[in-house]
């Protein structure tokens, strides 16, 4: 077969490997002919034999050429490569339709590194969009490696024994299993890769210079002074010595090993210096410099390059145009930032993509007496993103809760899969700003803001509108446990304030409880006794504390009362405390003894602010205002709900036929493709294909429907009054005739109820036509049972978050609103209620304000199917069900639309692993 020139563009993918190391995943080429010849002369002669059953010193250049030259149908091979050498090669020959022989050959010197799993990811994915069913290999009895690899893998195996080789069959239908082990590998990959850049034992500071306010020198005296526990490596080359320290002319000119590099060199340069770091074996880059996506198009250019580079050798980068980054670590004390003072050590870990922000943010966490963990500021995030930090974050015991100020999302599916897993055991609380910065190496996202904010809260991360809000709830969450529901005690000595704070609770969705207020004159005794009072009853969750001392300084006692008795009492408390912001010094546990007016603060021992005290759990955190505590409170008490509730995956629908519906999607793409034109080159590179990505083509919406046990009440199109008459007796009286343009709902006027009589019909019809001209196409159909609360249901296929479906009512008020809740399919019953009570007007569905309690269930049963049909169809582009009534013993589609296209790859958190 001649070989074909392309292969999808989504077979190339950068991965990372088991040990936190980077390699480049691509189909081989006739190219890499002598890539192939050194990669083969670097094997031990047990390596060889394994994959050959015999001794094979050197490949002829006949096996050569086959081995290069596949096409990408009937014979795949993938390679891995480090650099510029191929460390790995997996590939599979079709035996039949459905079946095809895998084997594959990893360097010794890469071996244990997991390469071989991500290849077999990798090369299983390839296979079933060729329409390969199962892999069979050929193992050797001694070849424990490659077995462990295939039946490790989570497919479904088996394997026989004949003639001195054992034959393994593996079933590529993904299971659960199969996802369960792709997803653990990722996560212990990517959490290891940050953990290597959090943890080096060596830093190199790159472009460290004498002058003073270089941003080399900079960084550098900042490590210094965090007292970094391993050596500190200027590298200049020009001068010997920079702050004090030996400088070297170059990262190779080291002699010891350098764990971590960090670059401070003009933009130009620092491809050329991630080149040598590689050579040298350095694990991670932190590129401050700037100059490269914020500058333009050529900036950007060079971006992707240095990136591309970076991934290619093996190492993870932080950068370009960015702060830096810390870890508080006792063990590690390092602070690779531009700035000089980090908070002490914390519970929290905080990323911010801003680089210019990042100082300002530390300030403002290290004045509120917050600690944190580690921190990581990506800048232009052209490698490490938010993601990665999610994974380390949620196997670090040091972090309990996560900060993220987000200005683009790399993955926005996989973000919002890791934020559901890592939430249901540490909050993530996230600022995401509007837009995204120029720089920054990220899909542009395409939903409205408030559908991004569904989708966040689905997966149970506490987003807020600004940074204030971002540190009054991370202490919240730091210092005070989950409130166990919305019910509040208040304490207080000023009426004015109580009332204040208990008309912001309500406003927040809270449940106050009478303020007690115990006068300016009261003291510790009686505000340990209020709050103790408030705190034992069952009828309280939570407690805010406002104290406004007659006298300044007069409140430690107070403080001191109210430390004790919070930390008995296993429930939140949070206080307004001399108007203090942040964790006020007397109401830290552990806290040093005060002197005068206020408690004395620890002097940190350097400019990292490691020897600070830091407040240990039940510290009360302090607001300036109570209405400040009482928003920081509503937002975790929906937290801890989201928390509470059980997990469960989407339910087994057994009346589901989802073959059938792919057939009905993939003849309708055959049939739009039939009306494309023929000639065009697909996007795959194979003879003869059309490329139709992007074309939609219409399908039978109640065909597709049906195939998820839903029906569409039907409907005929017709031309001329006596038409409709016929249909409606043929329909059933009474009848609505409606204006048939799948817009027409959103209009008003287009529709006409409960006509009973051939009369009243031959009447709307004439109605319309002289309305609307002779040459709109109506529609007939029987009228729904009443009453009936009108709504609608979408789908979408985003490019970036996937499957997403949408709910709201259908009236016209609710449109114009966009009164609309948004979820991420496939829905579990807890989401599809969760999206039915996500709109402002879901109380008509309850049976308020006059309306009837509806089969509020009957329509979470449709969400439920509607997020299947949209999880398991990626070709769906849009599917329309408009309108949806719901009535008082269940549901009644009245019209549907739906349209398909072929997707350009897989989605993007679908396939095997890769880096965003």
């Amino acid at each position: 077969m001649q070989a074909q020139a392309q292969y999808p563009a989504h077979w190339e993918a950068d991965v990372v490997l088991a040990d936190g190391g980077t390699a480049h995943v691509r189909p081989i080429r006739p190219a890499d002919a002598d890539r192939l010849r050194a990669f083969y002369s670097r094997l031990s002669d047990e390596s060889i034999y394994f994959r050959f059953f015999g001794p094979r010193p050197r490949l002829s250049d006949k096996e050569v050429a086959w081995f290069t030259t596949v096409d990408y149908l009937d014979r795949v091979a993938l390679i891995a490569t480090i650099g510029t050498e191929m460390v790995a090669v997996i590939r599979y020959d079709r035996m039949s339709p459905t079946e095809a022989e895998v084997a594959f050959l990893v360097e010794d010197a890469h071996q244990g590194r997991g390469v071989a799993s991500v290849l077999l990811e990798h090369l299983a994915a390839t296979a079933r969009e060729r329409g390969i069913e199962r892999f069979v290999a050929d193992v050797l009895p001694a070849n424990m490696k490659m077995m462990g690899v295939l039946r490790q893998a989570g497919y479904t195996a088996e394997s026989s024994f004949a003639d001195g080789v054992v034959r393994m069959t593996l079933d590529l239908t993904p299971t659960e299993t199969s996802a369960e082990v792709t997803a653990s590998r990722e996560h212990r990959a990517e959490a290891r890769s940050i953990a290597r850049l959090l943890t080096p034992g060596s830093v190199a500071v790159i472009g460290a210079s004498r002058e003073a306010g270089g941003v080399g020198q900079a960084v550098l005296r900042n490590l210094l002074a965090a007292d970094f526990t391993g050596p500190v490596y200027p590298v200049h080359r020009e001068v010997r010595a920079v702050a004090g320290v030996r400088a070297y002319p170059s990262v190779s000119a080291i002699d010891d090993t350098v764990d971590l590099a960090v670059v401070a060199v003009p933009a130009e340069s620092v491809a050329d210096v991630v080149k040598e770091c590689a050579e040298k074996g350095v694990h991670g880059l932190v590129v401050v410099s700037s100059g490269f996506g914020e500058t333009g198009e050529e900036g950007r250019a060079r971006q992707d390059e240095l990136a591309r580079i970076a991934r290619a050798y093996g190492l993870r980068m932080v950068g370009p145009n960015c702060l830096g980054i810390a870890n508080t670590d006792p063990a590690v004390r390092l602070n690779a930032t531009l700035a000089a003072t980090v908070p002490g050590r914390g519970r929290v870990g905080f990323f911010s993509q801003s680089g210019a922000l990042g100082t300002a943010l530390l300030q403002r966490v290290a004045q509120r007496g917050m600690g944190i963990s580690s921190f990581v500021s990506a800048g232009n995030r052209a490698d490490v993103s938010g993601n990665d930090l999610l994974q380390y974050w949620e196997e670090d015991a040091a972090t309990e809760v996560i900060l993220l100020y987000l200005e683009s999302l790399g993955n926005p599916r996989k973000f919002t899969r890791l934020a559901r897993r890592i939430s249901r055991s540490k909050p993530v609380v996230v600022v995401k700003s509007g837009g995204t910065p120029a720089g920054h190496s990220a899909r542009e996202l395409r939903l409205p803001d408030s559908a991004i904010s569904s989708l966040f809260e689905q997966a149970g991360l506490i987003r807020v509108d600004d940074l204030i809000q971002l540190f009054d709830v991370g202490q919240l969450l730091a210092y005070q446990p989950l409130p166990a529901g919305p019910r509040v005690g208040l304490v207080t000595n000023s009426d004015a304030l109580g009332l204040l704070a208990a008309d912001s609770c309500v406003a927040a969705g809270l449940s106050p409880r009478p303020p007690a207020n115990l006068g300016a004159s009261a003291g510790a005794a009686e505000y340990g006794a209020a709050l103790a009072g408030q705190l034992a009853s069952d009828e309280v969750d939570a407690a805010i504390v406002i104290y406004t001392p007659p006298i300044p300084g007069a409140g430690e006692e107070v403080a001191a009362e109210l430390l004790r008795v919070a930390e008995e009492s296993g429930k939140p408390v949070l206080a307004t405390f001399e108007g203090h912001l942040g964790m006020h010094p007397a109401l830290r546990v552990g806290a040093p003894p005060s002197s005068g007016s206020g408690s004395a603060r620890a002097t940190p021992s350097n400019g990292s602010g490691a020897g600070r005290a830091t407040p240990s759990r039940g510290s009360i955190p302090s607001y300036a205002a109570p209405e400040e505590a009482v928003r920081a409170l509503a937002h975790v008490v929906r937290y801890a709900a989201w928390r509470s509730r059980p997990v469960a995956p989407p339910p087994e629908l057994a009346d589901v036929d989802t073959a059938r519906a792919r057939d009905l999607v993939t003849r309708a793409l055959a049939a739009g493709r039939e009306g494309g034109d023929a000639g065009e080159a697909g996007a795959a590179g194979g003879e003869g294909e059309v490329d139709v990505t992007g074309r939609e083509a219409e399908v039978d919406a109640a065909e597709l429907l049906s195939c998820y046990g839903l029906d569409v009440w039907p409907a005929e199109v017709v031309g001329s009054p006596d038409e409709a008459v016929e249909a409606a007796r043929r329909l059933g009286w009474p009848v609505v005739l409606k204006v048939a343009d799948p817009d027409a709902s959103r209009r008003a006027g287009t529709v006409r109820l409960g006509l009973e009589s051939p009369d009243s019909v031959r009447h709307a019809y004439t109605e319309f036509a002289g309305r609307l001209g002779d040459g709109v196409a109506l529609a007939v159909q029987r009228m729904a049972p009443q009453p009936a609360v009108p709504t609608v249901v979408g789908v979408v296929e985003d490019p970036a978050f996937g499957p997403i479906v949408s709910f709201g009512l259908g009236e016209v008020t609710a449109r114009l609103l966009l009164d609309q809740g948004f979820r991420l399919a496939p829905l579990t019953g807890e989401d599809a209620a969760g999206l039915v009570r996500s709109v402002r007007a879901a109380p008509l569905l309850f049976g308020e304000y006059g309306y009837p309690p509806v089969a509020v269930d009957a329509l979470e049963d449709l969400l439920v199917r509607i997020g299947r049909l949209a999880g398991d169809l990626p070709e769906v582009a849009r599917l329309d069900l408009d309108q949806v009534l719901v009535g008082e013993s269940g549901v009644i589609v009245l019209g549907a639309r739906a349209t398909v296209r072929t997707p350009p790859g897989p989605r993007l958190d679908g396939g095997p692993r890769r880096l965003s």
